[in-house]
């Protein structure tokens, strides 16, 4: 009895260290396929970071119907198709401001009338957004229902997200995007222009300005930055899913300097140092998708960096108690009143003139 005790217990013993030594290899396997195969992955396939950064293929909400926005809440608004000078179109809504929305229902059908009122002098603000969904996302309608008090706002899609033309985005085509739809406003509109961009939006949105600015002088009535980040790098070093990687030796070669090797930047600390236009920075503590401090860093490289020439950053907090996160600031009482007070601070008519006087020039040039 005793020697049959000890051999079913020598025999139990082996076993369970047979079990523990593949559980360690199993473990050891994962981990090395995981961070170390893994970003080695990500490192070579520049599809992969792509998808990463942009996540154009999760279009939600899924089968939007793009030509009636009113459907989405937006009563006032229409949808129009806009062609690139690369030959790109791009989905938009032309979303009415409040005080046109008892216009009886011919005029809201007619194209000429929206063309029209575009031109009315009222503040138009182009929104860029950031990555994944369309222009239908929920927390993007609330935005625009809010500020259509305010603003004419034109939203549009990326050429690979939603209705737009199918390709594949990169920092350099969603930024000539952008650049296009500033023009095309800038052509439809002798009003002051405001641009928002959000997330991903932001860094095309300052991207954008700067290049204006160099390219022919051109300065927004005022720039809305909502939950921006100070470069993609950073970004990408402090987003939720990396911080499993993040303390890796090799993250930094293998992930954040890969994509920046591969064009994928969004500098907005550098762009904003190249134009003038006036910024508002909005940003909740509890975002869990920028971290606060990008924010933070963001605004101080402008305290920093912009000279007296150029227009002040200001930057509005949010309180995490409120749960705005990542997506509702449109939500907070005081954003409305914040903007209203930007747009009136910086809607002045030497602006107006000047969007003007450039329609002219290119008109004559044309």
């Amino acid at each position: 009895m005793t020697k049959v005790y000890w051999k079913n217990f020598l025999f139990s013993k082996v076993r369970i260290k047979r079990i523990l030594l593949t559980t360690l290899k199993v473990s050891i396997l994962i981990f090395f396929l995981i961070f170390g195969v893994g970003p080695i992955i990500f490192k070579l396939s520049w599809t992969l970071q792509r998808n990463v950064l942009f996540l154009n293929f999760l279009d939600y909400p899924k089968n939007v119907d793009y030509s009636s926005p009113e459907k989405y809440g937006l009563p006032g608004a229409r949808n129009l198709y806009v062609k690139t000078d690369d030959g790109i179109n791009l989905g938009v809504w032309q979303i009415l401001p409040s005080n046109l929305l008892e216009v009886n229902e011919t005029n809201r059908n007619s194209s000429e009338y929206f063309d029209n009122v575009l031109n009315n002098g009222q503040p138009v603000m182009l929104y860029m957004h950031g990555n994944s969904g369309n222009r239908a996302g929920e927390h993007r309608v609330v935005m625009y229902q809010n500020m259509r008090k305010i603003f004419h706002v034109i939203t549009f899609d990326y050429g690979g997200y939603a209705d737009s033309t199918y390709r594949e985005p990169n920092e350099t085509n969603v930024v000539s995007d952008g650049k296009f739809m500033v023009n095309w406003v800038r052509n439809k509109t002798n009003g002051p222009i405001f641009i928002w961009g959000h997330s991903l939006g932001t860094g095309v949105s300052t991207h954008v300005l700067d290049i204006l600015a160099n390219e022919d002088g051109f300065e927004a009535n005022g720039l809305i930055l909502e939950c921006p980040f100070n470069n993609l790098h950073d970004e990408i070093a402090e987003h939720p899913f990396a911080r499993p990687f993040k303390d890796l030796p090799w993250f930094d070669y293998l992930v954040p300097d890969a994509m920046y090797g591969n064009g994928l930047r969004f500098e907005s600390d550098k762009h904003i140092l190249n134009f003038k236009a006036p910024i508002v920075i909005l940003h909740a503590e509890d975002d869990g998708v920028v971290p606060f401090h990008l924010g933070k860093k963001l605004h101080e490289v402008a305290l920093q960096f912009r000279t007296k020439g150029q227009a002040p950053v200001t930057f509005h907090r949010f309180d995490g108690k409120h749960a705005y996160g990542h997506k509702w600031i449109a939500k907070a009482p005081e954003t409305l009143e914040i903007i209203s007070e930007f747009v009136k601070k910086y809607s002045n008519q030497d602006k107006k003139n000047e969007h003007q006087r450039h329609l002219d020039i290119k008109n004559l040039s044309s």
